[in-house]
Order: structure tokens, then sequence, then C-alpha cells
């Protein structure tokens, strides 16, 4: 994804001069990501060249190449070769570029890692310039629950593994999705469900479509209900409310069906309508004459 910057938000990253033609910086989304969540880096190119510049990959070397290494100095597994499109900037212009990392390289195994990028200008140079380096770290988090379950695939039959992992960064409990292929043991995609407050302990159960059922408590009145699919794919997300009796209950059914019961689904829009219809304090009540 390619986005234009104001000035100001350049300097939001150091900086790192490349040639005297351009100027670059890296940044990362987040410092601690679950093992297997996506790993987004950004790039942000200034064009001081005083010309319009094209920058494009030659059948040798690609434009924009990123280096990832753990914590022992050795390189991370790629998974491919990037193809980056060209990045066509005016003079004076600043561009940024979003990429997922976990696309491109085997981030799947818990400790710290190291990545920064390369970018090569348009006169062809080698060796290239490397922005700033920036640190990150993978945490496996902790298996709340956990199903393994048969698949069909083109190959055949096989089996994968549906997670529901906690985990705490600081002084929030978040709640992840993780499902893992049986035949490599590697996460296939691992997600963020949302914020829990673990005041509730979250139910999480088994569909007969093999998809994932999740619901947790995310505010003192609001509750979540996701539902994950055995290709690592949130298939719905709902809000809840309480009824009048009693926490909203997640349900699993003879038929295969699991249902929230004794609960209000949230409509964001009608919650609107109703706040827009309170009378504010410093509103005057009419009043008639007679």
């Amino acid at each position: 994804m390619i986005r234009f910057l104001t000035f100001a938000a350049i300097f939001l990253c150091p900086f790192v001069a490349v040639r005297a033609q351009l100027a670059t910086s890296l940044s990362l989304d987040k410092k601690t990501y679950v093992a297997g969540e996506t790993v987004i880096a950004e790039i942000i190119v200034t064009n001081h060249s005083g010309q319009e510049l094209t920058l494009a990959s030659t059948r040798e070397l690609p434009w924009l190449a990123f280096v990832v290494t753990k914590s022992n100095g050795n390189p991370v597994t790629t998974r491919k070769l990037n193809a980056f499109g060209a990045m066509r900037i005016k003079a004076g212009e600043s561009l940024a570029k979003q990429v997922d990392l976990t696309e491109f390289f085997l981030l799947n195994s818990q400790g710290n890692y190291a990545v920064s990028a390369v970018v090569r200008d348009p006169s062809g140079g080698i060796q290239g310039s490397s922005t700033n380096r920036m640190l990150f770290n993978l945490n496996p988090g902790r298996t709340y629950w956990s199903q393994k379950i048969g698949v069909k695939n083109d190959l055949g039959n096989g089996t994968r593994e549906i997670k529901l992992l906690t985990f705490s960064g600081g002084e929030k409990s978040q709640l992840y999705a993780q499902v893992i292929d049986g035949s490599t043991g590697v996460p296939m995609r691992t997600f963020l469900l949302g914020d829990a407050l673990m005041l509730r302990k979250p139910m999480v159960t088994l569909d007969g479509n093999q998809r994932m059922h999740v619901m947790f408590l995310a505010t003192p009145s609001m509750w979540v209900h996701c539902e994950v699919s055995a290709d690592a794919k949130l298939v719905s997300r709902d809000i809840h409310q309480r009824a009048a009796q009693g926490d909203p209950v997640l349900m699993a059914y003879g038929d295969g069906s699991v249902r929230v019961v004794n609960s209000i689904i949230y409509d964001p829009k009608v919650a609107e309508e109703e706040r827009s219809k309170i009378r504010k304090a410093t509103d005057r009540p009419a009043i008639s004459y007679e």
C-alpha cells in the first residue's frame, strides 16, 4: 500500500540519507507480536533529487529489499522473494509503502528480531543503502483452548489445530485466534480478536462446520462473539449486551449450531439514535404558556 504523507509525519522516525538523493525511514506498527501474527513494516521515502524519480527493480536486483535477522545475527528463513512494483516519486514528495513481513519471512518462533530495509536508487548501485534498524519481539502467547480437527484439501485429508491464545503485553489482556497446519506444525495465521476483561472467563466451542466460536467480555457491559473458520479467517464478529437476566451465554446445540443466548445484539446505529434523543443538561425544556 502506497500513500502520501505530510512533511510533519516524516519526523516520527529516524532518517538515513541515501546518496544525497533520497531520505528513508523504517518503522513497525508495534514492538511485540504474537508468533505468527502479521508484522507490518512501513518505509517512508522522500525525494531530495530535485526531479521526479522512478524506483524500479531490475532482473538482477529489487529496488526495495528487507533484511530480517534473529538475536544471534543469523538471517530469518525466507518464504518467497519479494516483487515490489515500481514507485514513482515527485521532487520533494514523500511516499510510504507498508509491507507484511510474514509474507516473505518465516516469523513464527519466539524470540527477538531485527529488521532493516535496503533501498536502491535509479543510478543502479549494487550495494544500495540501508535504512534504520528496528527491533521487535515474538511472543508465543498462552494457549487458553485448542482443538485438533480433520480437513480436506487438494492433497487429500489433513489435520489442523485451532487455538485461542491469551496475551498480556502490558495493561491489557488480549485474545488471539491461531490455526496451525498439522502437517508442518507452522501457524497458518494468528490474528487479534480483541481486548478482553478477564473478570469473566472467555467461552469457546466448535460448531458442526469446524468453526471456532469465542465470546468474551470486552467492556463492563459489552460482550464480543467471534467466529473463526478452519482456514484461519474471521467469519463474523458481533457485539452483545446483557439481557434482563444474567450474562450472555454461548450455547452449542445438537444440530451442530452455536448461538449466543440471553443477550441483546448491539446495533451502533440504533445506539447513536438513542443517544441523540437524550436531552442535554444545557438544553432548555420546552415551555408552553396558557
